[in-house]
């Protein structure tokens, strides 16, 4: 219909929407609608939405003639313009000055106990002031920490320090991997195996999102992740996971990761850490693309390892399964043949399910199914899949089990892209807090910390708040990461003021989690987001969302997964990380300030003729940062935007109708 009437920009959304690559041919519906049209500009548009969404396209001769044209599209949709767009709204808004840990604590408001945990003396602190310093300034290029702190400083403390820290200079460069390769360039060559793993880590990470006509991350990473340590080779796999997540339809490239990744899970004698990281970095890179070679790889290490059941670890097998088949129980409700695909999605994931059910002894079995399950549908809404994942939640726990966990998480997952859903699923979450015992509760945190991820709703940061004192410190933790999650990025004032009392409370692994908090809360110093959907919700980018479920299912087993053993799993969460900016350029990309009316999304009212989307908007110039929730208006009518939705990058073009006064 949308192609019928020419408003071919929001053709695309629904083509991004059904993503139907795998049966009805590479980029089918994208083609066509770059193909109604020989507007460059409006192609720029194009492009930049699809950059947004995260899909790896590749623009070819049908799509644009000229050659130059076709070169620029690609530099476009490889987001090199996203870091200095970034900039751009940092700079007009005052904030490109790097901030310190300290600055985040506002220690000198509370006083007593945390007064000086971002000293160099103690490692667990050190490494929350990490984190912390990272996540404020990621993507700024600069720092008052890591690149003022000496070598010797770095290599004294211990080995997850060291890692995380060298990798923390990938996020402080995020999105401009020619800036960070240089920076982490020195550590490559570094006798500490920990460095070099953490080097690994930072480059993939300063590369994701960000393709270059070099390619310079796998070639380093590919040529050192083949170290004899296994810390070096998991920071190698995790490194590449990162780099090219939801890089799936590069042949080449996907021919390489997979014989690289493929050695790695047929070799018997790979240490169990090292298989798990290679499937989530596969489900990472792949994801939503169905592979099934790759699911029988990772099936069939599920089987050879499914007694280990005492490492913590074992239950991300099951995500990194899961994210190949994400959110493909969609097509049911969009796809104009959706009989024929949902039949051959369903399909997919049943034979799956089936395998993996045949393979396996509970209760790893029964984790699986719902973990596969979950991750199939998320972003729905399907009631009836939610109903089922309750239940499961009231079934007895199976000995030796931890499946409700992922029950819980399903419930959110599925629930989260809908507005009316997520309401309903949080009163849901209300009962099974009530009534649901441990391994319920703990996992319920996290399920509200999806729902409302980088939208701090007052009865949800309620309920956190009471739950960050709960007696079961599991609980207490998962409460403290979610207050940090919900307040992603909005320097949410009540949310600070409550991790501030907490930080002079806790103590260990309770103030770890809340420094972690407190640096979330202020990410990007508040121009970033984590929440996977954009295009007025329209849209669920797949790589975002499977960056937060990855660090979610990890943070259920919270105090060996991430206090203890692999804190920089954190570092995935780059992957859903967005400036949360409009930022209006002109037709030769030149950023161009305009006024706009930003407020509160609504249904449209108003008058015939004159429809209101918006209500209790004030007007700014552009650009502006948009909080959760909002939706912005064109305020003047000198210009014509080529998208229906006005956020992240739009072009404008003069309105020929308009004359001036």
């Amino acid at each position: 219909m949308y192609m019928k009437f020419r408003d071919l920009a929001s053709a695309l959304r629904i083509a991004l929407l059904v993503d139907d690559h795998k049966y009805c041919g590479q980029n089918v519906k994208i083609k066509m609608v770059f193909e109604e049209t020989k507007d460059f500009s409006l192609k720029q548009q194009f492009a930049f939405m699809i950059a947004r969404y995260g899909l790896s396209v590749e623009i070819d001769d049908e799509m644009v003639a000229d050659e130059n044209e076709k070169n620029a599209l690609q530099e476009v949709v490889c987001n090199t313009k996203l870091g200095e767009g970034y900039h751009i709204l940092a700079r007009d808004i005052g904030v490109m000055e790097p901030k310190s840990p300290e600055d985040i604590y506002k220690v000198h408001l509370i006083g007593g106990r945390g007064a000086k945990s971002s000293s160099l003396d103690s490692a667990r602190p050190n490494l929350a002031a990490i984190f912390v310093n990272a996540f404020v300034n990621a993507g700024y290029c600069q720092d008052k920490l890591m690149t003022a702190l000496p070598d010797s400083l770095l290599f004294k403390n211990n080995e997850l320090w060291k890692a995380s820290a060298v990798a923390s200079l990938g996020m402080i460069h995020l999105w401009d991997p020619d800036l960070g390769f240089a920076e982490l360039d020195k550590y490559l060559h570094s006798n500490d195996t920990n460095v070099v793993a953490g080097t690994l880590l930072g480059i993939g990470i300063a590369s994701y999102g960000v393709k270059k006509e070099y390619d310079h991350a796998h070639a380093l990473i590919s040529e050192y992740s083949t170290g004899a340590t296994s810390i070096t080779r998991i920071g190698g796999i995790l490194g590449l996971g990162i780099a090219y997540a939801g890089s799936r339809k590069d042949e080449f490239l996907n021919f390489q990761l997979k014989s690289h990744f493929s050695i790695t899970l047929s070799n018997s004698q790979t240490p169990f850490e090292e298989l798990v990281f290679s499937s989530i970095s596969l489900g990472l890179v792949f994801v939503g693309s169905c592979n099934e070679e790759i699911a029988e790889s990772i099936i069939s290490v599920l089987k050879n390892h499914s007694k280990e059941l005492t490492e913590p670890i074992i239950h991300l097998l099951p995500v990194a399964l899961g994210l190949l088949y994400l959110g493909k129980q969609a097509y049911a409700f969009f796809l104009f043949i959706s009989l024929i695909l949902t039949t051959l999605y369903q399909e997919m994931v049943d034979a799956t399910a089936a395998k993996v059910s045949e393979t396996l002894e509970e209760p790893l079995k029964k984790y699986c199914g719902l973990t596969l399950t979950s991750l199939a549908y998320a972003g729905t809404g399907n009631v009836l899949k939610v109903q089922e994942l309750l239940r499961s939640c009231s079934n007895k726990l199976v000995k030796g089990g931890s499946d409700q966990g992922p029950a819980v998480l399903g419930i959110a997952l599925i629930a989260m892209a809908e507005g009316l859903g997520a309401e309903m699923a949080v009163r849901s979450l209300e009962h099974l807090l009530q009534y649901g015992d441990c391994s319920i509760r703990r996992a319920v945190p996290l399920a509200l910390g999806m729902l409302c991820v980088s939208n701090p709703k007052a009865v949800v940061v309620d309920t956190l708040s009471r739950l960050s004192h709960d007696a079961d410190g599991a609980v207490s933790m998962a409460a403290i990461i979610s207050l940090g999650l919900i307040g992603a990025g909005t320097n949410n004032a009540r949310i600070a003021g409550l991790l501030r009392k907490l930080s002079s409370q806790q103590y260990g692994g309770y103030l770890y989690c809340v420094r972690i908090a407190q640096g979330l809360l202020h990410l990007g110093k508040g121009l970033l987001t984590l929440d996977p959907c954009h295009s007025d919700r329209l849209l669920l980018s797949p790589v975002a969302l499977a960056g937060l479920v990855t660090v979610l299912h990890a943070c259920l087993a919270m105090q060996p997964i991430i206090v203890e053993k692999y804190p920089y799993m954190l570092y995935i969460l780059a992957l859903a990380m967005q400036p949360r900016m409009l930022l209006t350029v002109d037709e030769d990309l030149k950023p161009l300030h305009v006024p706009v009316r930003v407020g509160q999304a609504v249904d449209v009212v108003g008058q015939t003729g004159s429809p209101r989307t918006i209500t209790g908007f004030q007007t700014y110039n552009t650009p502006v940062v948009l909080a959760a929730g909002e939706q912005a208006e064109l305020a003047t009518e000198k210009y014509i935007p080529l998208t229906p939705v006005l956020e992240g990058f739009v072009i404008l073009r003069k309105n020929p109708e308009h004359h001036e006064d």
